[in-house]
């Protein structure tokens, strides 16, 4: 009777129980550098055309956010710096210095500085800056500690799992709130980087918001943070309709 297996059988067999016992290992491997920050490009500094530091003009001159992202407060984008807010004050000071001279160029020819995005939301995605702002939540929740940032990167992945952790439980996230100040939630987000760069005292909530420390409300204060949901009139329900970003 003639042989069914021939020679290499087993040792077929054997390489086919390795290579089955591999594939979890392969998947876990792949989806660790899609998530890698090779691939997501987070903490991952990007060159520019002219350095720009936003830890030098927000919080060591103590500039507003708002002086640069003009749009940032009543629009979905938050607006890149256009060369005339640039020349505002460097019309002035550093003149001739040759890190700038992108921008005097741009300024002497008419010509926009083409500016390498950090940050960009895929097509099939809308996100709103001016609705997050008003709601209180901080630059640094979704751009990580940009007032430390020498040369900007991206702060974090905005997986979707991500986004959903707060917009399925905002109440776990409206921190940073100090309500004897009496300002708008909107002014909140603003004020924190206008103490940093006073050298002013910070609270212990808002110390982990520029530490970069990923920010919960603690359980036993979980009340609060439902107080504030309702307060600034945000509708959970609505949070989780796939519209809201998807349109």
């Amino acid at each position: 009777m003639a042989q069914i297996f021939g020679p290499a059988a087993n040792t077929i067999a054997t390489a086919s129980l390795f290579a089955l016992a591999g594939v979890p290992f392969l998947l876990v491997g792949v989806s660790e550098i899609s998530r890698s920050p090779a691939n997501t490009k987070v903490t991952v500094p990007i060159n520019q055309p002219a350095p720009f530091s936003h830890k030098h003009h927000a919080k060591e001159l103590g500039i507003d956010c708002r002086f640069c992202h003009t749009s940032v407060e009543k629009s979905a984008s938050a607006g890149i710096p256009s060369t005339e807010v640039c020349m505002t004050c460097h019309s002035q000071i550093w003149t001739n210095s040759p890190m700038i001279e992108p921008i005097r160029s741009s300024w002497a020819t008419n010509t926009p500085v083409e500016w390498n995005l950090v940050n960009r939301a895929p097509d099939f995605v809308y996100f709103n800056h001016a609705i997050h702002i008003a709601r209180g939540i901080s630059c640094n929740t979704c751009h990580g500690q940009v007032h430390e940032m020498e040369i900007t990167w991206k702060g974090q992945a905005f997986h979707m799992v991500w986004c959903l952790e707060c917009h399925q439980n905002p109440e776990k996230f409206m921190t940073h709130v100090s309500p004897e100040l009496n300002l708008s939630p909107r002014e909140q987000v603003f004020e924190v980087y206008r103490k940093i760069s006073a050298g002013e005292v910070l609270t212990g909530a808002e110390e982990k918001l520029v530490s970069g420390l990923p920010q919960r409300v603690p359980k036993d204060k979980i009340h609060e943070g439902v107080r504030l949901v309702e307060e600034r009139k945000i509708n959970k329900s609505q949070l989780k309709d796939c519209y809201i970003c998807h349109r």
